[in-house]
């Protein structure tokens, strides 16, 4: 079934995200006109070299103006203040949604600012490549990947049934939950290993005059996979952890538990332990990949095309 067109989309913030939202609405005709909002000039240059907008503004009130559906793809820490600057400029029968991997503290910064009859639907692609700017998006991003909706209680059914038809239109899979549901879920799925990928690069870096550079050179699959994802995008990260400090600061607490239990076992020399642990471990690993959100094919970074973007989940 065809997803009804929208009138005007209005994108806020043309990363990553933002300009895979613009790309894929256009190829798969989701909307009738595309309204790019940045306050980087060099993005909105770059916007306007790629196509990827009918118009484009860095002034947040006047892009909003006759949107249909607002997106929010800015960090999460900065919702808030687009949220006010736009709120007065909002028409009667707008939808505002979001792509935030935090959904409490968003909700919370962005409702108060909009009016009556403005529905607000947020929303989180799980999607993503450590890439951003405009030019790093692509209109497949989100295809077979989850898309998690989490509308305040009271928001519009037609509201959230539109914001559903248009990420199933960009080739998502949607589920509902609350918010504090998916602040605790993206915590361990998604925020502490990003976490961890940070902290281990960091540590590596730390130990390179000791080991003589040969932390990178001698880089392992395990080593460069947490080095791709520790180079996503640092101020999206620091806010996520910021604005989901509970529960992450839970998460990781779990976290360290396991973790000393780990070490007592490889201290102690207990085999059966290690070997139950890492064959229940493979076993999760199999059934992600049997879920389509990962692939089994080997890949040591040598058969990709130069500037073929990588799809991981955010």
């Amino acid at each position: 079934m065809r997803v009804p067109e929208i009138d005007t989309l209005a994108i806020v913030g043309l990363g990553l995200i933002g300009s895979s939202i613009a790309r894929g609405a256009r190829q798969y005709g989701l909307a009738k006109s595309i309204v790019a909002i940045d306050r980087d000039p060099a993005v909105l240059e770059r916007v306007r070299a790629l196509g990827l907008a009918d118009s484009v503004t860095d002034a947040v009130a006047e892009g909003v103006a006759n949107a249909d559906l607002v997106i929010l793809c800015t960090p999460v820490g900065a919702v808030g203040a687009v949220a006010e600057a736009m709120g007065g400029a909002l028409k009667t029968g707008a939808i505002v949604s979001d792509v935030g991997s935090v959904k409490g503290s968003v909700v919370a910064a962005v409702s108060p600012h909009l009016p009556e009859g403005v529905a607000f639907v947020p929303a989180h692609p799980v999607a993503g490549t450590e890439y951003s700017g405009p030019d790093a998006g692509f209109s497949t991003l989100f295809s077979g990947r989850w898309c998690i909706l989490t509308p305040p209680e009271g928001t519009s059914p037609e509201a959230v049934a539109r914001v559903q038809a248009f990420w199933e239109g960009l080739g998502a899979i949607v589920e509902s939950m609350t918010p504090e549901h998916h602040d605790l879920v993206l915590a361990i799925t998604s925020h502490v290993p990003h976490l961890i990928a940070y902290n281990i690069v960091g540590t590596a870096a730390d130990l390179e005059e000791v080991t003589q550079s040969e932390v990178i050179k001698f880089s392992a699959g395990g080593f460069r996979d947490f080095t791709r994802i520790a180079a996503s995008d640092p101020t999206m990260w620091r806010d996520v952890f910021l604005t989901n400090k509970d529960a992450v600061l839970e998460m990781l607490g779990r976290f360290n538990e396991d973790l000393a239990a780990l070490a007592r076992a490889i201290r102690w020399g207990d085999g059966d332990a290690l070997h139950e642990l890492f064959t229940r471990t493979r076993t999760i690993r199999r059934g992600i990949v049997a879920l389509g959100q990962e692939t089994a094919e080997p890949d040591f970074g040598r058969g990709r095309p130069s500037g073929t973007p990588v799809s991981k989940p955010d």
